[in-house]
């Protein structure tokens, strides 16, 4: 196994101290300039076997390995689903409550699949709780730095999520192709800052990020 591949040992350690069912969550779309920001969420059982083969974070799978992957993760898990939030949502709100109001969606989403979300214990990754503040009755809410690419409940979240994304950013393509949101998937590269700066601004842009981004830094993220 290599170093970067995920395991249940977190989910397993949750279950032992007498979670019904763990929640992982992840959000893809955090940094970009146009399009949404998506929340997706795992759930599993004690019982869910071993982790799907090539699972891994999104951020280190090719677009050909997450394809292959996303569907094995939905037979998988016991339910998933993928929240959205706006680009007029993030310019509102800003992007942390936005990625709140996303995964409210997603688990939202969850609990019409029949799944007890209070009962839960929800695995976020990172160091900041945004989910929370989002919910009136939250559940259990965990936070762990690196858990995507650790724990395969928030990998398969992160999968589900990138995949989700990034076939909304290739349908907005269509519509809008000067922005080649087929290969940067709406993130600052200075090709798409540049066609910003030609064309201006799409309604599926986040006007408020693009009044900071600066073309010749270069140092965008950058989406493949």
């Amino acid at each position: 196994m290599a170093p970067t591949d995920p395991t249940l040992e977190v989910e397993a350690a949750l279950f032992a101290g007498g979670a019904p069912l763990v929640i992982g969550v992840d959000e893809v779309g955090r940094g970009a300039i146009a399009g949404i920001a998506a929340v997706g969420v795992c759930a599993i059982l004690p019982q869910t076997d071993a982790v799907p083969e090539g699972l891994r974070d999104s951020k280190l799978l090719s677009a050909t390995r997450r394809r292959a992957v996303e569907p094995l993760v939905a037979r998988w898990a016991m339910a998933t689903a993928v929240g959205e939030a706006e680009p007029a949502e993030v310019d509102a709100l800003g992007i942390v409550a936005a990625l709140g109001l996303a995964g409210r969606r997603a688990l939202i989403s969850l609990f019409e699949q029949g799944v007890d979300v209070a009962a839960a214990t929800v695995l976020l990754d990172g160091s900041h709780d945004w989910l929370t503040p989002a919910l009136g009755a939250p559940p259990r809410i965990l936070t762990r730095v690196k858990a995507d690419r650790d724990c395969a409940s928030v990998a398969g979240a992160s999968i589900m999520a990138k995949q989700h994304r990034d076939a909304l950013m290739v349908i907005d393509h269509e519509r809008w192709p000067v922005y080649g949101w087929d290969g940067n998937k709406g993130y600052g590269s200075p090709a798409h800052l540049a066609a910003v700066a030609e064309h201006g601004a799409s309604p599926r842009h986040r006007l408020t990020w693009l009044r900071s981004a600066e073309p010749a830094a270069g140092m965008l993220p950058f989406s493949v």
